[in-house]
């Protein structure tokens, strides 16, 4: 019994022509069953074993390979902050898996970093540009897109050899496009994700933890009445004393109908017929632009 559970769990044996030494690679089993600080350990010195082999043989692939094995848990780590995202998990993984093989490819143990310092924000970079390469909410015309992605992916490149931000002009020379393209792509990435009202704001802003909708305006209920009252106060002097009054007071002063009624002694029925009739006469000299009272001048006799 223990013999047969001892063979399930047996480490893969060494290809023939990988040196003795190297440890067997465990299995499946050992790999889910090893803590994240023996896994580090091992992690580390098959790193180190890594930087003294040659990239064309087989032990370097082999010890390679085992190394990736190794660090998958961080793949799922990380792929597990992005599971809300609509894109399918698979694909998010198989994504960060790139993400990883880029990170033991690039990674040098002499320079100081631990791998999971180095590797964690190689594996998110990789995800994130992939929602940017094919994530787009909000429709933009597929020109715009193809000019982004070339300008975006220039900028990321000039950024390494750089060691900082490109300018547009920058990644004009470099792309041979012409400065407005550049600019044209960077606006299509800025402009082509929705954000939630809801949404806060990023830390390191200003009014940080507050939502876009507790700093949007509102219109302003009195915007079409200044309008209206700009538009007929030329058109006002032609009116009989009483309708200015009832003018004046409903919407300068904002009376309501009943108020205006006592004002001027009156019912509120007869006020609200006094109102739809000078309106009424308003909107016809608003739209004849011949009408008297469309200057501040009076109207000529006759």
């Amino acid at each position: 019994m223990s013999t047969t559970a001892e063979a399930g769990h047996r480490p893969e044996a060494l290809p023939c022509d990988v040196p003795r030494d190297l440890p067997p690679r465990p299995s499946p089993a050992e790999m889910r069953a090893m803590g994240k600080s023996e896994a580090r350990e091992l992690s580390d010195a098959l790193f180190r074993r890594l930087v003294a082999l040659r990239r064309e043989t087989r032990a370097y692939s082999y010890v390679r390979g085992t190394i990736i094995e190794l660090n998958m848990p961080l793949v799922r780590f990380i792929a597990g902050r992005f599971r809300h995202r609509p894109e399918e998990m698979a694909d998010i993984l198989q994504v960060g898996t790139v993400g990883l093989i880029k990170a033991v490819d690039g990674y040098d143990p002499d320079r100081g970093p631990e791998f999971v310092t180095y590797a964690i924000p190689t594996i998110a970079g990789e995800i994130k540009r992939f929602f940017r390469d094919t994530s787009w909410p909000v429709r933009v015309p597929r020109r715009m897109q193809e000019l982004y992605l070339q300008v975006a992916r220039g900028s990321d490149r000039l950024e390494q050899l750089l060691g900082r931000l490109p300018h547009p002009e920058e990644i004009a020379e470099d792309l041979h496009l012409t400065v407005e393209e550049v600019v044209e792509g960077l606006v299509a990435g800025r402009i082509h994700r929705s954000t939630s009202l809801d949404a806060l704001r990023e830390q390191d802003a200003d009014e940080s933890g507050s939502a876009l909708i507790d700093r949007l305006g509102s219109c302003d209920p009195a915007i079409e009445l200044a309008e209206f009252r700009t538009a007929v106060r030329p058109l006002l002097g032609g009116l009989p004393r009483r309708e200015q009054t009832v003018l004046r007071l409903r919407f300068w002063e904002g009376r309501t109908q009943s108020e205006i009624a006592d004002r001027i002694g009156v019912s509120q029925m007869h006020v609200s017929r006094l109102l739809s009739a000078t309106l009424a006469r308003l909107r016809e000299q608003l739209e004849d632009r011949d009408a008297p009272g469309w200057t501040e001048e009076p109207a000529g006799p006759g």
